[in-house]
């Protein structure tokens, strides 16, 4: 089983004050979860590459690219910016093979591929693209929003594609909390995604140790 980690994701935080914001919970997670939004491919529109530039911290950048068919200049922005892990949507693109094209890009420059799939898309949709990726993200709510309710159908993915790959990161995102946070666990995450239950938060610390405490 590959290691846990917690991923706070910004969508939560203050964006005024995101530096501090991500020092502030550092020494307590693996990655820092950078949410995009086109507007187009979720109904949303958030910050781009110039802003990600700003953020000074060490710990990992998770992008995730909720974005319509991005293309490799825009995934290179995000790349150069400081993304270590770039992830992209099965849904975003026409065909698997512009996908996998795609991955391989963010491999060539660098990052760490990973591909996402929404609620209700079947793990078949990226068999052939898991020979490539470093990490499988699966949505347990729709994307595109903060605070939603976990969603536990798509738990049965994670069951299933832990038993094809014991070595991939498996990485969850959506209504994340004390509360879900095991079911994720014990189907085979390692990876989780949490805003609102850490950024939420006064005390944040304290947040993120809840979340570990329930794994």
């Amino acid at each position: 089983m590959p290691k846990i980690k917690i991923a706070p994701s910004i969508l939560s935080a203050d964006w005024n004050h995101i530096n501090k914001e991500i020092k502030e919970v550092k020494p307590y997670c693996g990655l820092i979860h950078v949410d995009i939004m086109d507007g187009i491919f979720v109904p949303n529109k958030t910050i781009d590459s110039k802003f990600v530039k700003k953020i000074t911290t060490k710990v990992p950048l998770d992008v995730h690219l909720m974005v319509q068919e991005p293309s490799e200049e825009y995934i290179l922005d995000f790349i150069n910016a400081g993304g270590s892990i770039i992830t992209l949507h099965q849904e975003a693109y026409g065909s698997i093979g512009e996908l996998r094209e795609k991955l391989n890009f963010i491999k060539a420059n660098g990052a760490k591929p990973s591909v996402a799939i929404r609620p209700k898309t079947p793990l078949n949709s990226i068999k052939d693209v898991l020979d490539i990726v470093d990490m499988v993200l699966i949505m347990t709510v729709e994307p595109g929003m903060a605070g939603q309710k976990f969603m536990p159908e798509p738990i049965n993915k994670v069951r299933e594609l832990r038993k094809i790959n014991p070595n991939i990161d498996i990485e969850v995102d959506g209504g994340i909390s004390p509360e879900t946070i095991g079911i994720a666990a014990k189907a085979g995450a390692n990876v989780f995604v949490a805003g609102s239950s850490i950024f939420g938060r006064t005390d944040r610390i304290t947040a993120i140790k809840e979340l570990k405490r329930n794994i």
